[in-house]
C-alpha cells in the first residue's frame, strides 16, 4: 500500500498515461501551500469535477483545515455522508428510488449495491475504513442554511456588522466592502444599482459608512429608520434634500420595511449570527467543515447572500496573522453568474479582493465550474493551481487556454500553448489535468476514489435529517467571542504554528 498520509501532502488521485491507459504506481500529492495561491476547477457535467473537488476537501479536514463552502446546486452535503462500516444499512437512507427503479433493483438492492461498488472504490484506490473514521472525525461536519429551517439556520439580514478596525483603517478595503455590501442589499430588493451613479447606492453607501467608521452595526429597523432621517445634512457638497428627497427616501425606506415584514423572510431574522471565526472553529477549538447551501433561495436572495458572506471573509482574513501555511479554505461550487468577465455583480469585487489577497493570510480560494465561457479570466489569473476536466466545446477549451496563459505570465513561468490544447483533448471521465505554477511541468491524473457517497443534490428533508439538532441557536456573537473564543483564538494559533513547524522539517 502506497503510504500518502502525510501532513500538508492532499492524496488526490494517481498520475495517468493516456496512450498506455495507465495508472503511476506512486500517489500524486498535493502541496497544501500551494493552494493559497488559489485553485480552479474546471469540467462539463460527467468530467469527475464533484469528486475531485470533494476529495480535496475531504484531504484538508483530514489535515485539521477548517472551510466554508457554498453550495448552490446542493451537492457538497454528501460530505456528511460518510460511512466507516460501509453497510449496505448506511446507504439505504440516501439512495434514489428512482435511480433504482432504472437499475431494475429494489432499493435494498441498490443500497447493497452501492455500498459494494464504495467498497471496491475504496479498496482500489488504498482508502480503508479507517481512513473514513478519521475523515469524520477531524472535523465537524455541518451544513448552514440561510433563510430556511432545514439544516443549521443563520441569519444575515439581522444585522450588518462593523468590520473589524484593521479593515477600517485600509481605505481602499474599507470603501469595497461599504460598496458591495450596499450593492447585494439593493440587489436583494430588485435594485440594479451603480455605484457611481445611483442615488439610493450613493446614499445607503453614505448610511452605511458612517456608521462602521463609529464602531457601530446596523440592523435593519435602524437602517429604515435612518433612511428616513439620515445622520448627515450634505452628500457631498449638495445638500441631503436636493440630492434625494425625503419623500423618494421614505420609498426606499417602505420597500426595506416590506422586506423585513414579510412572513416569507421571517427565517431570515432567525438563526445564528454570521460569524466566519465560529464557522471555521467550534468553540472548543475543532476545525469546521461549514457547507452553506443556497440551493433553496432564487437569484437575488443567493447573490445578496453570497456577497455578505464575502465581506465578512474579508473582514476575518484582516483580523489574522500572515501565515506561508494553508489557513483555511473557501470552496464555492458551480460560480457560474458571480464572477463573470464583463458584468459586476455585487459578488464579483470582493470574490477578485480575496484571489488577490487572502494568500498572505493563508486563505485558498477554490472556485469550480462547469461553464468556463462565463468566468473572468483576466480575475482567475491569480490562480496558481488548474484542474482542468473534460470540456464540452472548443470555445470552452479556448477560455480555459487564456486563463492558463494569465496565470502563467502571473507567475513569470513558459507556457507551451499546442502542448496544453492536445493534453486537453485526450481527458476523460475522472481524468484531469492539473495546471500548478508551482510545478515544473503539467500533470494528467485520475481521481482517487472520493470517501464521501456521491449521491447527488441533498433536498431540505434530507438536510433536515442530517442536522436533527439544526434548531438550536447559539449564544448571541458578541457573547460568543467571550471566554470559549479566545481558548479558540489560541489553539488555533497553536495549531497553525505546530502544523507550519512540521512542514519544515518535513
Amino acid at each position: 500500500m502506497a503510504d500518502f498520509e502525510k501532513l500538508g501532502a492532499f492524496y488526490l488521485g494517481r498520475g495517468y498515461d493516456a496512450e498506455k491507459d495507465a495508472l503511476d504506481a506512486e500517489p500524486l500529492m498535493y502541496d497544501s501551500r500551494d493552494l493559497t495561491t488559489h485553485a480552479v476547477c474546471v469540467g462539463m457535467t460527467g468530467s469527475g469535477k464533484t469528486g475531485l473537488c470533494l476529495s480535496l476537501l475531504e484531504e484538508a479536514a483530514l489535515d485539521g483545515i477548517p472551510a466554508i463552502a457554498i453550495d448552490p446546486k446542493g451537492d457538497l452535503g454528501n460530505l456528511l455522508l460518510a460511512f466507516p462500516q460501509l453497510e449496505a444499512s448506511d446507504f439505504r437512507p440516501w439512495i434514489e428510488p428512482n435511480e433504482a427503479a432504472r437499475q431494475q433493483m429494489s432499493p435494498d438492492q441498490f443500497a447493497a449495491s452501492q455500498a459494494e461498488l464504495w467498497r471496491k472504490g475504496l479498496a482500489k484506490w488504498d482508502e480503508g475504513p479507517e481512513r473514513i473514521q478519521r475523515f469524520a472525525d477531524s472535523v465537524e461536519r455541518v451544513i448552514y442554511t440561510p433563510g430556511s429551517s432545514a439544516g443549521i439556520p443563520i441569519t444575515v439580514l439581522k444585522s450588518f456588522h462593523a468590520p473589524p478596525p484593521e479593515l477600517v483603517a485600509d481605505g481602499d478595503a474599507f470603501r469595497e466592502q461599504v460598496g458591495s455590501a450596499t450593492s447585494g442589499l439593493l440587489a436583494l430588493l430588485g435594485i440594479d444599482a451603480d455605484p457611481v451613479r445611483s442615488r439610493e447606492h450613493i446614499f445607503l453607501s453614505n448610511v452605511i459608512e458612517k456608521s462602521w467608521r463609529e464602531g457601530r452595526d446596523l440592523d435593519l429597523s435602524q437602517l429604515i429608520q435612518q433612511i428616513q432621517r439620515p445622520p448627515f445634512e450634505r452628500i457631498g457638497v449638495v445638500d441631503l434634500e436636493s440630492f434625494y428627497a425625503a419623500k423618494e427616501r421614505t420609498q426606499l425606506a417602505m420597500s426595506l420595511n416590506n422586506l423585513l415584514a414579510s412572513p416569507s423572510f421571517a427565517s431570515w431574522l432567525e438563526g445564528e449570527p454570521l460569524d466566519i471565526a465560529k464557522m471555521l472553529y467550534t468553540p472548543a477549538g475543532k476545525p469546521r467543515l461549514a457547507i452553506v447551501s443556497i440551493a433553496h433561495l432564487d437569484e437575488a436572495q443567493r447573490m445578496f447572500l453570497v456577497t455578505i458572506l464575502l465581506n465578512e471573509v474579508l473582514a476575518w482574513i484582516r483580523t489574522q496573522p500572515g501565515t506561508s501555511s494553508l489557513r483555511a479554505i473557501l470552496y464555492m461550487d458551480e460560480v457560474f453568474g458571480y464572477f463573470p468577465p464583463t458584468a459586476n455583480p455585487p459578488s464579483k469585487r470582493p470574490m477578485l479582493t480575496l484571489l488577490k489577497q487572502a494568500r498572505a493570510y493563508g486563505l485558498g480560494c477554490v472556485l469550480a465550474t462547469q461553464n468556463p465561457v462565463d468566468l473572468d479570466y483576466k480575475g482567475l489569473s491569480n490562480a496558481g493551481t488548474w484542474f482542468l476536466g473534460r470540456l464540452q466545446t472548443e470555445r470552452d477549451k479556448a477560455r480555459v487556454i487564456e486563463g492558463l496563459e494569465g496565470a502563467s505570465a502571473q507567475a513569470g513561468s513558459t507556457f507551451n500553448r499546442r502542448e496544453m490544447e492536445a493534453r486537453l483533448a485526450a481527458l476523460g471521465n475522472r481524468v484531469f489535468l492539473m495546471n500548478n505554477v508551482n510545478e515544473d511541468q503539467p500533470i494528467v491524473f485520475q481521481t482517487r476514489w472520493a470517501m464521501s457517497y456521491l449521491r447527488g443534490p441533498l433536498t431540505r428533508d434530507q438536510i433536515g435529517a442530517l442536522e436533527p439538532d439544526h434548531g438550536r441557536v447559539e449564544p448571541d456573537a458578541h457573547a460568543a467571542r467571550q471566554g470559549p473564543a479566545l481558548e479558540r483564538v489560541a489553539h488555533v494559533a497553536r495549531t497553525l504554528a505546530d502544523r507550519e513547524d512540521l512542514l519544515e522539517r518535513s
